[in-house]
């Protein structure tokens, strides 16, 4: 009961605390290294925005509904990643809503390196060792039963029979950096790419939101061979 009512008061704090700050929005895809930024920034004393109410929000994405998603930046903190802001034109909607943002693309080595990390990382969550399926997504215990399975298919639409097609998955990856590249085209202190294997990626970080650098390094958390099983 305690620890619950010191949830409700911070998340009401955080509310008006950082209803005008400025946000700083990863856009990257996920398994970009997107939760290794978030615990960056959290380590840095940002208050970073609980993941598991913001991908709630992944269903008005689908339907257009974007006043949701603005909304939930206003309220919830400074920094934020994954679903719904990695998803296809949020950034648009986000930068018009908030114009002192500041947008980092997280990228990996190659495209196929970020495929292999999302395949094997929902294999191992989700499919026993095995690229999942249909049947297996709509059977994960993640979020609530079935939620996995309601997320991909809207973030991704390939095919039911071949949810990971990697030529469609890895041309939604490339289209998704290239257009959000040539939208800040005109702005580059509004975007920053980086990818945190970069040995500067730390001095790079902390010199774009205009911070001291406090970390050599940004250890990579998530990694696939850390998991242990399908609920975290």
């Amino acid at each position: 009961m305690i620890k619950r009512l010191r949830k409700v008061i911070h998340r009401y704090i955080v509310r008006i605390r950082y209803a005008n700050a400025e946000k700083i929005i990863c856009i990257g895809k996920n398994k970009t290294g997107t939760t290794s930024l978030a615990s960056y920034f959290k380590n840095l004393g940002f208050e970073v925005a609980p993941q598991k109410d913001a991908e709630q929000l992944i269903f008005d994405w689908h339907k257009e509904e974007y006043q949701s998603i603005i909304d939930y930046v206003r309220h919830n903190g400074q920094f934020f990643q994954d679903v719904p802001f990695s998803l296809v034109g949020t950034y648009k909607i986000l930068d018009k809503s908030f114009r002192n943002s500041k947008f980092i693309l997280t990228v990996r080595d190659s495209p196929s390196e970020w495929y292999n990390s999302l395949v094997n990382f929902h294999s191992k969550l989700w499919g026993n060792g095995k690229v999942p399926t249909k049947k297996d997504l709509q059977q994960a215990d993640y979020r609530y039963t079935g939620y996995a399975w309601e997320a991909f298919s809207r973030a991704h639409k390939t095919p039911e029979d071949d949810l990971y097609n990697k030529d469609i998955l890895i041309h939604q990856y490339e289209t998704h950096n290239r257009e959000v590249i040539d939208y800040f085209r005109d702005r580059p202190e509004k975007l920053l790419v980086i990818n945190l294997k970069d040995p500067e990626a730390s001095q790079k970080l902390a010199t774009y939101v205009g911070i001291k650098n406090t970390k050599k390094t940004i250890p990579w958390e998530n990694k696939t061979s850390k998991l242990k099983t399908a609920s975290q």
